[in-house]
């Protein structure tokens, strides 16, 4: 673990499976990717039934208010597996729980 370099990009890495979430938030230090702090949880058995698209969308709602402070001023790069993700911004018919989070995430800068 090392501490943040609040001049670099923050670099946040999401992933969810069938029953837990997990997080990874690090910068990059002479090219290599350096672990600042992760976090993971297991769903309810609510969250569990989301589909994949609401469960990948539900670990970067939750690395960001799990990693807020490190985040909410600074440039952040976001990874994940689930590239439907990207489109989901520009997408004006989306459920209901999906726009919330929408929502929540545009007071980051990614």
């Amino acid at each position: 673990l090392i501490g943040p370099n609040w001049d670099q990009p923050f670099e946040l890495m999401c992933d969810a499976i069938d029953y837990a979430v997990g997080a990874v938030l690090g910068q990059r230090v002479e090219k290599h990717f350096r672990l600042i702090h992760y976090a993971s949880k297991t769903m309810t058995q609510a969250e569990a039934n989301y589909t994949t698209t609401e469960k990948e969308m539900l670990v970067v709602v939750y690395a960001f208010e799990k990693f807020r402070s490190y985040l909410i001023m600074n440039k952040s790069i976001v990874y994940t597996d689930h590239l439907a993700l990207k489109y989901l911004f520009a997408k004006k018919d989306a459920k209901a729980r999906l726009l919330r989070w929408i929502l929540l995430l545009q007071e980051f800068d990614f």
